[in-house]
Formats: C-alpha cells, structure tokens, sequence
C-alpha cells in the first residue's frame, strides 16, 4: 500500500515543556539545531506523503508561518485556535480536510533517528504492514531500550500475529507507541464532534482484535520536559558523530 497524505497533531500546549514553551510552541522547539516538528515532516515526505494537515492552537501565528516556508510537501492547516480538540477530536477535525484514502497520523514531538542503511523507512514499512481488511490501525512501536526521553510506561504487549493489547506485568513483548499510526480516515466517522482522546479507538480496536502493531527499526525520542531535550540533543550529537 502507497500512502500519501497525513495528519500531523501539533496542537497541544507544551506545559511540560516551559519555561522553554512560554514563548515558542512546542513543535518549534529547536533539537538538534532544527524544529521537531521539521524531523516528523521530513519523514513523511520522504516516505512519499505528498499532502500534509497539520492542526495548530497554541501561538498559532508562529506555527502557521513555518509551516508556509516548508515546501517539501503540501501543508494544509487545521485551526483550533478557538478550542482544543485533545488527540481524537483534532484527527477527526483533521481528516475532513484529506480524501478517503489511507493516511499516516504522526505526533509533533515524536521522532526517530537512523533507519538502518539500505531498509526501507519505518513508513513506508508501516504502510506496507497495514491492511484494512484485518485491522482498524497498525502503530509504530519500538522496545523501551531503544527511546529516549520516555517515561519509562510500556504501552502495549505486542504479539507474535502482530496484534497489540494493553500492556500488564508479565505480558511478553512489551513495547511503546511510537507515535505513528497507518489507517483509514473512515474509522472516524462515527467519531463527535467535541473534544475526545484517541486511545477510545484504540482500545475499541483492541476489543476486536484489530489494532497491530509494527516494530521500528532505529532510536524514538519523545522530547516533553527540559531534561528530555537535553537527553535528545544528546542522542543527535552521538548519531552525527559529534560526541
């Protein structure tokens, strides 16, 4: 399967992150030198996403203007300026501005390093894995040895048939949500119109037996505090050579 288009969620508030994000919003963090949100975009482009929304609240202005100077692919902006939608009702708002064919949903402050030489991206991994006939979403997950910046929780026990269940102590493979989801938009059409979280869908996946999972090749960060920035720029600097 081919994906092309995406929903990046870059609305949130970046509390955890201040006093860093009095001033700038989370997404726009420098790591490394560039803004977060420039490593999520990059990878969507280059694993073929031609068309891209991305849905804004906090200092709105500041993101709308970045985003119109990326030109690796196209950027269509979901407003929530006027109220937030929390992770499922800003993919729901989101998705009524892309057509009915599959697509990736990737959060801003989740990112990856080093896909191995020669592999395929994680991506386009994930698109090829995805199939709609047997599954509702197929995540990205990755072991807890290889992120940086995490809380140390194991999201999901991921099975040898590929499903995912919530993780409890004792379950095998333990893995945590990487951030990036293949699916249809369709999944949300029943989905209201207000604010909700995005685990409701998982967890009604769940109960089918129809959320997968796909485990990533390379080192996931997730930059949320002040310490987990500087344990990012880290891992950057190690990956460059620099350290």
């Amino acid at each position: 399967m081919k994906i092309t288009q995406a929903m990046v969620l870059a609305a949130g508030l970046g509390a955890r992150l201040r006093p860093i994000t009095n001033t700038i919003p989370k997404p726009l963090v420098p790591v490394g030198g560039r803004p977060m949100i420039d490593y999520v975009l990059d990878t969507l482009a280059d694993a073929g996403v031609e068309r891209a929304v991305v849905n804004v609240h906090y200092l709105a202005d500041r993101m709308v203007e970045h985003l119109s100077r990326y030109k690796k692919l196209e950027i269509v902006i979901s407003d929530e300026r006027d109220r937030l939608m929390n992770s499922g009702g800003g993919l729901a708002k989101g998705l009524k501005l892309l057509d009915r064919s599959p697509v990736y949903v990737m959060n801003a402050d989740l990112f990856w390093l080093a896909d191995q030489a020669g592999e395929a991206s994680n991506l386009r991994r994930l698109a090829r894995f995805f199939d709609p006939e047997s599954m509702d979403m197929a995540l990205l997950c990755v072991p807890l040895e290889n992120t940086t910046g995490h809380n140390g929780k194991k999201d999901f026990s991921l099975g040898n048939d590929g499903r995912l269940v919530r993780y409890a102590e004792g379950l095998p493979r333990p893995v945590v949500y990487a951030g990036a989801i293949a699916m249809e938009p369709s999944l949300l059409d029943d989905a209201p119109d207000d604010a909700f979280n995005l685990n409701i869908y998982f967890d009604r996946a769940i109960a089918t037996g129809r959320l997968t999972g796909l485990e990533m090749a390379g080192h996931w960060m997730t930059v949320g505090t002040p310490e987990a920035l500087e344990e990012a720029e880290a891992v950057i600097r190690r990956f460059s050579g620099e350290a």
